[in-house]
């Protein structure tokens, strides 16, 4: 999402975001009519039409019963959806989460396992250095040392 957004779609937008990054290992992303019925066997009664109504941003103005029933299907917190900080958090959460979901990148970093620090920080040297070859973001994750 950027700046020029319309805050029509700012829903729209963190819905299929969620729809995009919220998805178990080995299976595709949930349906809206999955979502539905699973939102509404827990109490809350949407529909799955009204729920891709609010993904294509025809409707923008859904209950506060619906967006936590939403909320707690995607297992993120309601405030996702109006506050941007929570956004930002959740968001950075998710993209490490499919990150990890990818065997490649886990068998990689199981296999730094039992390194010297050193040699973490060299391996470590050598993904930046593939990163900016392949004009991928230079984002440092947080240093735990």
């Amino acid at each position: 999402m950027n700046s020029t957004d319309e805050p029509e779609n700012a829903l729209a937008d963190k819905l299929n975001h969620l729809f995009t990054n919220v998805v178990p290992a080995g299976r595709p992303p949930y349906s809206s009519e999955e979502v539905a019925r699973a939102i509404t066997a827990d109490g809350t009664p949407i529909s799955g039409s009204y729920i891709w109504l609010l993904r294509k941003g025809q409707r923008d103005n859904p209950t506060l019963r619906h967006l936590e029933g939403l909320a707690k299907f995607f297992d993120v917190p309601p405030a996702y959806f109006f506050d941007d900080q929570v956004t930002a958090a959740v968001d950075t959460d998710l993209e490490l989460l499919t990150a990890l979901r990818d065997v490649r990148v886990q068998k990689l970093a199981l296999r730094t396992a039992g390194l010297s620090p050193e040699s973490i920080n060299s391996i470590s040297e050598v993904i930046e250095r593939v990163r900016e070859l392949e004009g991928l973001s230079k984002e440092q994750p947080p240093n735990d040392d």
